[in-house]
C-alpha cells in the first residue's frame, strides 16, 4: 500500500530538481510543524473556569495568541458585557524568572506546563480573585478591576489562598505558612520551624503525586481555625537523582518513598487564629496511615478529616473538635482490593453531609447525618459517579457528572445529572445527549459552567442556569472560518467505535482511518496506549491534532480502553490487583487479534504507542509475542514496579515483599529476549517521578544482550516534554520511526 508523505518532508525537499517537478503540497495538510506552533490549533480554549460566588461573574485561564505557553487570567460578566483581562500576566512580571526547585516539583505534580497566571482563587464573598504569578502574589479587586502585588520577595510564595470571608490572604514561604492581613496590609508566621526535612502546610510528594491532594491547610468557614498539616520526610529514603540539562548535571537528593519503604511522618494541627494556640489532631495510634482529605463542617464547628490505611484497603472518616483535637470515627469505608479515593465528599448546612462509596461495585452518593450514620442513598445503578458538582440546599437538589444512560452505564460521553437530596426518583439528565460535558457548578447549585465537547466541535465553555438553560458563552470556540484549526478541517477524520467483550467485561474502542482511506488496501496501524488506571482516551470528544499527524502519514490509529482503565465499575478496575501489565495486555493482545482480522489491516505493520504508563504498557506489548508488533514508541515507562512510589504501586500491587511473583512478572527487562520488533526508547532526564533508573536499566539490558534500539533523551525535562520546540522535535521524531518501522520507508512494493 502507498502511504501519504509527510507534508513537512516534502517541504524539506523544496529547491532540488525533484521539488520542482513535483505537484504542489496541499495547504490542508497538517504538518507537525503548524501543529506546535502559535496560536494553538485548539482555539480560544477557557481554562479554569469558575464562578464568582454570587454568579455575576466568570473568571478563567487563557492562553496569550503570542505565545501558547504563557496564561492571563480573564473575566466576563454572567449578564450583558464582553470578556475583559483582568490580569496580564507580562505586564506585571515582563520577565519571568526561575521558579523555585519546590515550585517546579508542585507544579509538575499538577501537570502544570505554562508560566503566568497558571492558577487563582476567589474568596468566598466574591470581592478579590487571588493570582500566584511567577513566584508572587497578586490580588485582584472585582469591583475596580485592580490588581495589587501583595508580595515581592526572593523566595516563592506557593499555594496561595483568600481566606472565605476575606480578609486574609495566605500562603507558604520557606516551608512555613504565613497570613497577611489584608486590613493592615501586615504579614505574619503562623509556623517558624519549617526548614529542612520539615515542612507546614503543603501536602507531601505522594498526597500530590497519587492522591489527587495539592493543598497542606485549610481555612474553617468563619476564619477562627485554620488546619494544617506537618510534614517531616527524615523517614523517607533518599534516591539520588541526576538532573541533567544542556548546561551539565547536578545531583538531587531527592527524598522518594518507593514501594514497600517508609512514607513521610504527617501529622495534622489546627491553629485557632484567635487565640494563637495550636492543637495537635488525634489520627489514632498507628503514624503509617495517608491523610487523604480534610473538610469542615459548614459551621466551623466541626473538623472532617479521612484516614486511609497504608494498605489503603480501609478509609476512615474522623469527626474532629478543632478546639482540642480530639477525634472519633464516624464512617469506615472498606474493600478486598483498594478504597478509592475522591473529592466528593459535600457538609451540609443542617450539620449532614454527602459522601460516595463504591460498596455496591459501583460509585455512588449517600446522605449522612452529623454523627455518620446513613440516612440514604442518593445515587444508584449500574454506572458510576464521575464526580458531584453542586448542591442546591434551598431546592434539595444533588448534580452530578455521569457516563450514563438509561440507568446503565456509556463510557464513551458524559453528561450532567440532576436527582433528589431527599427523595427517590430518576435522575434528570440536564445537558443534551452526546459529546463529553464536564461541569463547574457555584456554590449555590443555581447556575454552572459547562465544558463541552464532541467529535467535530472543539471544547466549549458557557454559562447555564441549573436547569441547562443557556446564559451566554465564555468561549464559544467556533469552527469557523477564523479558527486556526479550519484550514485543516477538509482532511479531519472522525474515529470509529466499537466493542470487545473480555472476561465478561466490554472493552470500548475507537479507531480514525487515514485520508482517503480505501477498504480495498491494507495500511499499518498506530496503537495510542494508556492502559492504567485513571486513564480511560476513548471518548466521543474532539481529538487531539497529533492524531491528525499520523493519519496525513496513512496510519490507521486505534485505541482501545483495556481492563484497569477509567472510571468504571469496582470489577473492571481492581481486575489488574497484584497483577499489573497481565489483564491490560491480554486485552491488547484481543484488540491486535481484531485488527489482524480486518481485511484492510496490514498484519505485519502494527505499531504502540505510549507514554507514563502508557510506556510501560508498550514496552510489555513489544515484549508480548502474541501482539506481534513491528515497533514500539515506550514514552518515560515504569519499568520495575519496586522503583515506583509507595500510594500508587502498593494500591495495585501491594508491596514487593508480598507479592514477590506479581512484581516480577510486571519488570519489562527479563522479558527483553522477547522484542518482537523495534524499540524507540523516550526519557526526559530530570523526571522526578518515574526516576531515569528505570531507563537506564532497559538501556544498559539491550546493550548487554547486543539488541538495537532507538533511544531520545530529554536534557531538563521531566515526567513529560514541555514546549513547542521539543514537542516538534519529539513528533519529528515519532515520525520519522514510524515511517522507517511500518511505514512507507520500511517497505518496497
Amino acid at each position: 500500500m502507498r502511504t501519504v508523505l509527510l507534508a513537512s518532508t516534502l517541504l524539506t525537499m523544496a529547491g532540488s530538481a525533484f521539488a520542482q517537478s513535483a505537484p504542489p503540497v496541499d495547504p490542508a495538510i497538517l504538518t507537525p510543524e503548524r501543529v506546535f506552533s502559535n496560536p494553538s490549533l485548539a482555539g480560544p480554549v477557557a481554562r479554569g473556569v469558575s464562578l464568582s460566588p454570587d454568579g455575576e461573574l466568570v473568571a478563567f485561564l487563557r492562553s496569550r495568541p503570542d505565545d501558547v505557553d504563557v496564561l492571563d487570567l480573564w473575566a466576563a460578566p454572567t449578564g450583558t458585557g464582553e470578556p475583559y483581562k483582568l490580569i496580564d500576566a507580562r505586564a506585571l512580571v515582563p520577565d519571568a524568572g526561575e521558579l523555585s526547585e519546590a515550585e517546579k516539583a508542585r507544579r509538575e505534580r499538577q501537570r502544570i506546563s505554562q508560566r503566568g497566571v497558571v492558577e487563582y482563587s476567589w474568596d468566598e464573598q466574591g470581592r478579590y480573585i487571588l493570582a500566584p504569578l511567577e513566584g508572587d502574589i497578586f490580588l485582584a479587586t472585582r469591583s475596580d478591576g485592580s490588581a495589587k502585588r501583595i508580595t515581592e520577595t526572593e523566595a516563592d510564595e506557593i499555594d496561595a489562598k483568600v481566606s472565605p470571608l476575606g480578609n486574609f490572604v495566605s500562603y507558604v514561604r520557606d516551608q512555613d505558612l504565613v497570613v497577611y492581613d489584608l486590613a493592615t496590609e501586615t504579614e505574619g508566621s503562623i509556623t517558624t520551624d519549617g526548614d529542612g526535612l520539615i515542612t507546614w502546610a503543603t501536602a507531601e510528594f505522594i498526597a500530590q503525586e497519587e492522591m489527587n491532594r495539592d493543598t497542606g491547610y485549610w481555612w474553617s468557614p468563619t476564619e477562627r481555625h485554620i488546619a494544617l498539616q506537618r510534614t517531616d520526610e527524615s523517614t523517607v529514603d533518599i534516591v539520588p537523582r541526576l538532573d541533567i540539562s544542556g548546561g551539565g548535571a547536578t545531583v538531587v537528593e531527592q527524598r522518594y518513598p518507593r514501594a514497600g519503604r517508609p512514607n513521610a511522618l504527617v501529622e495534622l494541627h489546627v491553629r485557632d487564629m484567635q487565640t494563637g494556640s495550636m492543637v495537635k489532631v488525634d489520627l489514632g495510634d498507628n503514624p503509617d496511615i495517608y491523610l487523604a482529605r480534610v473538610n469542615w463542617s459548614a459551621d466551623g464547628q466541626t473538623l472532617y478529616v479521612q484516614r486511609q490505611s497504608r494498605d489503603q484497603k480501609r478509609l476512615d472518616l474522623l469527626s474532629v473538635d478543632p478546639a482540642t483535637g480530639a477525634s472519633r470515627v464516624i464512617v469506615t469505608q472498606r474493600a478486598d482490593a483498594w478504597v478509592a479515593l475522591n473529592d466528593d465528599f459535600k457538609a451540609l448546612k443542617n450539620g449532614q453531609f454527602i459522601w460516595s462509596s463504591e460498596e455496591t461495585g459501583w460509585r455512588h452518593l449517600y446522605l449522612h447525618d452529623r454523627n455518620g450514620r446513613r440516612l440514604r442513598a442518593i445515587t444508584s445503578g449500574e454506572f458510576p459517579v464521575k464526580g458531584l458538582n453542586g448542591v442546591n440546599e434551598q431546592t434539595g437538589e444533588v448534580f452530578f457528572t455521569a457516563s450514563m444512560k438509561d440507568g446503565r452505564e456509556n463510557p464513551t460521553e458524559q453528561q450532567l445529572f440532576r436527582t433528589s437530596l431527599s427523595r427517590n426518583m430518576t435522575p434528570v439528565q440536564v445537558t443534551p445527549e452526546g459529546g463529553w460535558w464536564g461541569a463547574s457548578m457555584n456554590r449555590t447549585g443555581t447556575a454552572y459552567v459547562g465544558n463541552y465537547t464532541d467529535l467535530t466541535t472543539p471544547p466549549q465553555s458557557a454559562l447555564y442556569r441549573a436547569d441547562g438553560t443557556f446564559v451566554r458563552w465564555i468561549e464559544e470556540n467556533r469552527l469557523d472560518a477564523s479558527h486556526p484549526f479550519y484550514p485543516y478541517v477538509s482532511r479531519r477524520q472522525v474515529p470509529e467505535f466499537g466493542t470487545l467483550e473480555s472476561n465478561g467485561e466490554t472493552l470500548v474502542w475507537q479507531m480514525t482511518k487515514p485520508v482517503g482511506f480505501d477498504p480495498s488496501k491494507t495500511y499499518p496501524v498506530v496503537m495510542q496506549v494508556y492502559g492504567g488506571p485513571s486513564g480511560g482516551g476513548v471518548r466521543k470528544s474532539w481529538q487531539g491534532a497529533t492524531t491528525q499527524l499520523l493519519t496525513e502519514a496513512g496510519y490507521i490509529v486505534f485505541r482501545l480502553d483495556n481492563r484497569g482503565e477509567g472510571d468504571r465499575s469496582v470489577a473492571f478496575k481492581t481486575a489488574l490487583y497484584r497483577k499489573m501489565g497481565q489483564p491490560e495486555i491480554a486485552d491488547q493482545v484481543l484488540a491486535a487479534d481484531y485488527l489482524r482480522s480486518l481485511p484492510f489491516v496490514d498484519d505485519d505493520r502494527i505499531a504502540m504507542m505510549g507514554w507514563s504508563y502508557g510506556g510501560f504498557m508498550s514496552a510489555m506489548a513489544l515484549t508480548e509475542p502474541k501482539m506481534g508488533l513491528a515497533a514500539a514508541a515506550v514514552g518515560a515507562p515504569p519499568t520495575e514496579w519496586s522503583l515506583y512510589d509507595t500510594h500508587y504501586t502498593e494500591r495495585y500491587m501491594s508491596t514487593p515483599e508480598d507479592n514477590v511473583d506479581g512484581y516480577a512478572a510486571s519488570d519489562v527487562v527479563p522479558r527483553l529476549e522477547n522484542l518482537t520488533g523495534r524499540m524507540l526508547l523516550m526519557h526526559g532526564m530530570a523526571d522526578d517521578n518515574v526516576i531515569f533508573e528505570n531507563a537506564t536499566r532497559v538501556i544498559d539490558a539491550l546493550q548487554a544482550r547486543s539488541i538495537p534500539f532507538d533511544l531520545m533523551l530529554y536534557p531538563g525535562q521531566r515526567h513529560g516534554v514541555r514546549g513547542n520546540d521539543r514537542q516538534l522535535q519529539q513528533w519529528r521524531t515519532y515520525l520519522e520511526f514510524f515511517d522507517r518501522t511500518i511505514g512507507a520507508g520500511s517497505h518496497t512494493e
